[in-house]
């Protein structure tokens, strides 16, 4: 494989517990390939969209993620903290991101749609304007975490501390609101 690739496609290709060759992706996409325990550490991807794609238990050292998409894509356990955070830029479409890390990354206003977070850390994560439409976060780890302006109406099973959390114009429905107030062990009627 070249040391960059540009305009490719991948179809189907089995990258399981292989190390990358190419340096650069730009413009690429991959369709239904497994990356399960690849080693894609110190890669660029560039405007690349990655749909189907199974990322179980892959290396992501200094991995540099530059507007990439992940559309219907399982990355469960990813470690995103471990990226290279100079202009990380991603969006994430009805994909399984549970147990995933984020922890310390900043991205804001990223989208998350109809995708399950379940257990995910978002740590001292900037998610400032972030989307979380039709997202399942239960249990997903809110803790020092810049959440301004973030929209959660339709995110679900969700629970925030306030207090842990810069929140300042953060965005919720009414019935989301019981998400905030947990800690408080409250009855709330729905």
């Amino acid at each position: 494989m070249d040391e960059h690739v540009l305009d490719q496609s991948f179809l189907r290709e089995n990258f399981k517990g292989k190390r990358l060759t190419a340096r650069t992706f730009d413009n690429c996409t991959f369709i239904h390939c497994d990356f399960t325990e690849a080693n894609l550490s110190g890669i660029t991807f560039l405007e690349c969209r990655f749909e189907d794609c199974n990322f179980g238990s892959v290396m992501l050292k200094e991995t540099s993620l530059q507007t990439v998409v992940f559309v219907v894509c399982k990355l469960l356990g990813v470690d995103f903290s471990s990226c290279n955070s100079f202009l990380f830029s991603v969006a994430f479409e009805n994909s399984t991101l549970d147990y995933a890390s984020f922890y310390g990354l900043g991205m804001k206003n990223t989208p998350f749609t109809t995708c399950s977070a379940k257990e995910t850390d978002f740590t001292q994560a900037d998610l400032s304007g972030a989307v979380f439409d039709q997202c399942d976060l239960n249990q997903a780890i809110f803790d020092q975490t810049k959440l301004e302006k973030a929209d959660f109406r339709t995110a679900f099973n969700f629970t925030i501390d306030p207090k842990l959390n810069i929140m300042k114009k953060a965005k919720f429905s009414a019935s989301g609101l019981k998400g905030l107030l947990t800690k408080y062990n409250l009855d709330i009627e729905e």
